[in-house]
C-alpha cells in the first residue's frame, strides 16, 4: 500500500542502518519530510544521500538519544528546519550476546538499557511535547521485538529492555489517546540487518529459521511497511498495540 505523508515531518532515529535506514527512506518516498537520526555521520550522510537521490526531502542529525539534551535538540531542530513534528519511529537500539543470565555483565545492562529504554524515553518525552504544543496529534512508532513478548535463551539484557518498550508504549497510548497522538510498536523477528540476521551464521542460522514457519528472515523493508502502516491515517483507529512482523514466530 502506498500510503501518502503530504507534508508530515518524520524522525527516525537509528537512521544509519538496516530498519532504520529502510524506513527513513519510505517516509521520503511516501512524501514525508525527514529528519534522520544516528551517532555515525559518515552512515548517516549516506541515509541521506540515499533519500534525496529519490527525490526526497530530508535533514540528518547526529545526535545520541540516551542524552536528555540530544535529544530535545534533535526535536527542536526539525521544528526550527521544517516548522512541525507529527510523526516518529524511534528506531534506536542495542544488543549483546552474552550468555546465561548469572554471567552478563552490569556494564552492558548500563548499555543496553540506556539505549533501549532511557532513549527511547527521552524520545517519546520531547516528541510528545512538541505534538502537544501543535495540537494536532501524531503518530509514534516504537521499534521493540519479539522478545518484548518471550525471550531467547542468553539473549542477556535486550528481552527486558524490550519488554520495557511495550511498557512505555502502552503507556503512552493511554496517557496521550485524549490528545490524539497514537502510540504502537512493531516486534520484528529475526531481520536480515545489522542487529539481526547478520549476527547468525552456520548451525545458529539454521536453527532460527527454522523457527519461522514462513521459512524465511525478514528484511528491513518489510518492518518499514508495518511502521509506515501503524503511522498512517490506515491505522487512525489503532493505539497501544505491537504489530509483530516475525515470519509467524510467534503464534498465540
Amino acid at each position: 500500500m502506498k500510503h501518502d505523508f503530504g507534508e508530515k515531518v518524520a524522525i527516525v532515529t537509528g537512521a544509519t542502518s538496516g530498519i532504520g535506514r529502510e524506513t527513513a527512506i519510505a517516509f521520503a518516498n511516501c512524501g514525508a519530510k525527514v529528519v534522520a537520526c544516528g551517532r555515525r555521520t559518515a552512515e548517516g550522510e549516506e541515509t541521506l544521500r540515499m533519500i534525496r537521490d529519490r527525490g526526497g526531502d530530508a535533514i540528518f542529525v547526529k545526535a545520541d538519544i540516551c542524552m536528555a539534551d540530544q535529544a530535545e535538540a534533535l526535536v527542536k531542530t526539525a521544528v526550527d528546519h521544517f516548522g512541525r513534528l507529527d510523526v516518529a519511529f524511534n528506531n534506536a537500539g542495542i544488543g549483546f550476546i552474552e550468555g546465561r543470565l548469572a554471567d552478563i555483565s552490569e556494564k552492558t545492562c548500563d548499555i543496553v538499557f540506556n539505549t533501549n529504554v532511557r532513549g527511547l524515553w527521552l524520545s517519546m518525552k520531547y516528541e510528545i511535547q512538541q505534538m502537544l504544543k501543535q495540537g494536532q496529534g501524531g503518530a509514534i512508532v516504537n521499534c521493540g521485538s519479539i522478545q518484548g513478548h518471550i525471550a531467547i535463551s542468553q539473549s542477556g539484557h535486550y528481552p527486558a529492555s524490550k519488554h520495557a518498550v511495550e511498557g512505555y508504549t502502552k503507556l503512552a497510548a493511554l496517557d496521550y489517546a485524549a490528545d490524539g497522538i497514537r502510540v504502537n510498536s512493531v516486534a520484528p523477528g529475526t531481520i536480515e540487518a545489522p542487529l539481526g540476521g547478520d549476527m547468525l551464521d552456520g548451525e545458529a542460522r539454521n536453527y532460527f529459521l527454522s523457527l519461522h514457519p514462513l521459512g524465511f528472515f525478514g528484511e528491513p523493508a518489510d518492518v518499514a511497511e508495518a511502521v509506515l502502516f501503524l503511522a498512517s491515517d490506515s491505522a487512525r483507529f489503532i493505539t497501544g498495540t505491537s504489530l509483530r512482523v516475525d515470519g509467524g514466530y510467534i503464534t498465540p
